[in-house]
């Protein structure tokens, strides 16, 4: 007999009330949290800086760095610092006026300890100080110092040398007078020491810091730039009279440009000073680069939205104008325009407002009308007295329209022949059960050999493999209509199933795990940057999703007895090959002993890792890699395709601009580049297969 539930059951009325008590008794005064000074820095970090990565560390750099930029833009500095010291610590001198250190009235504090440690105080909201600014928001130094275990800020200034030090943005002592500077000097140094309970690791990149300093002294021309490191014992300087003419031309070095003559111009609209160089070359690829008060904008803005218009409608107004358009004939659109374009965009204005606090997106719509005015007005005058010019870029432009129409139709035939309308997947490839594109992923293996063995390998649940023979097409010399007339590039295109070029829509993706798994030879490396660019050409949003995968084979085969393990560095097999020689069976440790024959040359080269191929040395056999064929389909999925046990590198728009850059160099019709990168780097090869 099931026992009687003799729980009283409370009334309505009485239920209510004792809701409504405990709702207030757990959100009273006392739950209210007000953070004070730096605080809500350390709490949400991400909000400031953009992310406790990489990313964020650099961001302290660009904040520091950005102060100095400041005092360069209003006239007062002509020469910044930045030191890389000992400990993972950043120095940044200018030679400026020199942060105030007299009594704020409101803070009553020193205004060196206002700024370094007040949100949102500095001399850019406004006064006549900073008429142009890109550390708008004042929390730029302020927040280094929250996200610094340690800081210290010197300012010489009236002739007299002032400190104050901080500990986790909180002032360690009041701000001191501690000597005298020399006549006529002045300037603020700042030297922070990031925090590791903030940021997840700490390790300055010397060529993001290095190519981000370039891109500031072209901006400023007149300013120069140092960087130092001190660990390694390096130095680079940096000054540049042209400014971003000057840039066009660092940005084409690699390239063949379609007319000499770089166009640039600057002029000021509405208060707002905009300055802009561009220059066509045979490149397919386009490079726009903006600023705004010298903060490169990442993801664009109204600058760039003014910079397209106005370029699409001069070379349209120009080319009706001389008859380059027949009447009836459609307009060059803006992709057409863009092809093959290095366009450098740079805006000041007063009152910057950005999207974020990392400022990727410009939203001042002074800005678009401004750029467009003063660029409508120079393209014309500069078509008129260049007209050579202005026909060798309508005619790169008439190209580009004329390959964008065959490939709108290549693309259309590939779609329509392929599982868009429902029709079968290329035939190479082994699909996988799942339909679910999150559990989904699709492995790019080269060769039918080292395909044969992943298909027999593979988990068929959520595996797919697509085989690829040789190498693909050379996308750095190839328009897309001739890229889809290859079978390999069409069966991938099939295979991810979200179209490519205008109609690419990543929520049509079949597979959210794209696996690059190629050979651990320099013929892999080549099929693997190949691919690399071409995602990178064609899919760069599958890229920025994190989709895109590179597999990580092992090099080698290390066993000692029953005992065996899978080395994937050349410093791994040195440190598995002296653990595994001190753990080897004691049998054959006493025939060692016993044995008084000498190790041959290829024995003892095998130990150390030098012979390639299958070899034994005292107990100890090591078996190289030199292709996914060799492995039998256990080994493959045990190495490279096991969830639990694999190792996979995710891709970066950084690692594809990078593979880009170096195919560009080495795969380019340019011939220099390439001889000069093969010059620098031939004496860092150890392993070269033939």
């Amino acid at each position: 007999m099931a026992k009687k539930n003799t729980t009283k059951k409370p009334n309505s009325r009485t239920q209510k009330k004792t809701v409504a008590k405990k709702t207030m008794a757990s959100y009273a005064a006392k739950d209210i949290y007000v953070l004070e000074g730096l605080e809500p820095v350390r709490k949400r970090p991400g909000m400031y800086i953009g992310s406790t990565g990489a990313d964020g560390l650099h961001h302290l750099v660009w904040e520091c760095v950005d102060n100095s930029l400041d005092e360069a833009m209003a006239g007062y500095a002509n020469e910044i610092i930045v030191t890389l010291l000992a400990g993972n610590k950043v120095n940044v001198t200018d030679n400026g006026r020199g942060i105030p250190v007299d009594r704020h009235k409101q803070t009553k504090k020193s205004a060196l300890e206002t700024v370094m440690t007040t949100l949102h105080a500095g001399a850019k909201f406004g006064g006549e100080s900073y008429k142009i600014a890109g550390g708008l928001h004042g929390v730029g130094v302020s927040v280094v110092n929250a996200l610094s275990v340690w800081m210290r800020a010197e300012v010489c200034r009236e002739g007299a040398l002032w400190v104050q030090e901080y500990s986790r943005g909180k002032p360690k002592s009041k701000v001191k007078k501690i000597g005298k500077c020399p006549k006529g000097v002045t300037g603020t140094s700042v030297t922070f020491d990031p925090d590791p309970e903030v940021f997840e690791e700490i390790k300055f990149s010397w060529k993001r810091i290095l190519n981000h300093l370039r891109e500031q002294a072209y901006l400023t021309s007149g300013v120069k730039i140092q960087i130092t490191d001190e660990v390694r014992n390096r130095s680079y300087t940096f000054y540049f009279e042209g400014g971003v003419r000057s840039f066009i031309r660092y940005l084409n070095h690699t390239q063949t440009p379609v007319h000499e003559n770089v166009f640039h111009t600057k002029g000021e609209k509405e208060g707002v000073f905009v300055e802009v160089a561009l220059q066509y070359t045979e490149d397919f690829e386009g490079i726009e680069v903006g600023f705004a008060n010298n903060i490169r904008t990442h993801d664009g803005g109204m600058h760039i939205t003014g910079f397209r218009t106005a370029l699409t409608r001069s070379l349209n107004d120009y080319a009706r104008k001389n008859n380059l358009i027949k009447e009836g004939d459609e307009n060059l659109s803006g992709d057409d325009v863009r092809e093959g374009l290095t366009g450098v965009v740079s805006v000041k204005l007063r009152e910057p407002q950005f999207e974020g606090q990392t400022k990727a997106k410009l939203g001042n719509p002074e800005a678009r009308t401004a750029v467009e005015g003063v660029l409508i007005d120079a393209l014309e005058d500069y078509f008129e007295r260049n007209p050579q010019d202005a026909r060798a870029i309508i005619g790169k432009c008439f190209l580009a329209a004329k390959a964008r129409k065959a490939a709108r139709a290549a693309r259309d035939t590939v779609l329509r022949k392929g599982a868009f309308d429902g029709l079968t997947l290329p035939g190479k490839l082994a699909d996988c059960q799942s339909r679910n594109p999150e559990e989904s992923e699709l492995y790019l293996v080269e060769g039918d050999s080292a395909g044969g063995s992943a298909k027999q390998g593979r988990d068929r649940k959520f595996q797919a493999i697509l085989p690829l023979r040789g190498k693909i097409l050379n996308v750095e010399k190839a328009r897309l209509d001739k890229m889809l007339a290859s079978s390999e590039i069409k069966s991938l295109i099939i295979a991810l199933g979200a179209a490519i070029g205008e109609e690419f829509n990543p929520e049509k993706l079949r597979y959210h795990r794209v696996i690059i798994m190629t050979d651990a030879d320099v013929d892999g490396a080549h099929i693997r940057t190949l691919l690399l660019t071409l995602f990178y050409r064609y899919y760069r949003e599958l890229i920025e999703r994190g989709y895109l995968y590179v597999a990580q084979p092992p090099l080698y085969r290390v066993q000692s007895g029953k005992t065996s393990e899978y080395v994937y560095t050349e410093s791994e097999k040195e440190e598995i090959i002296k653990k595994l020689s001190k753990t080897k069976p004691s049998s054959e440790k006493s025939s060692s002993k016993k044995s008084k024959k000498k190790p041959s040359p290829e024995e003892d080269a095998s130990e150390e890792g030098e012979e390639p191929g299958e070899a034994k040395a005292r107990g100890v056999t090591l078996q190289r890699y030199k292709g996914l064929g060799e492995m039998n389909p256990g080994q493959l999925w045990e190495t490279t395709m096991d969830p639990a046990r694999r190792v996979l590198k995710q891709v970066n728009i950084e690692d594809a601009k990078e593979a880009d850059r170096i195919f560009d160099i080495l795969m380019g019709s340019e011939v220099a580049p390439r001889k000069k990168f093969i010059q620098t780097h031939a004496k860092s090869v150890r392993n070269l297969d033939i």
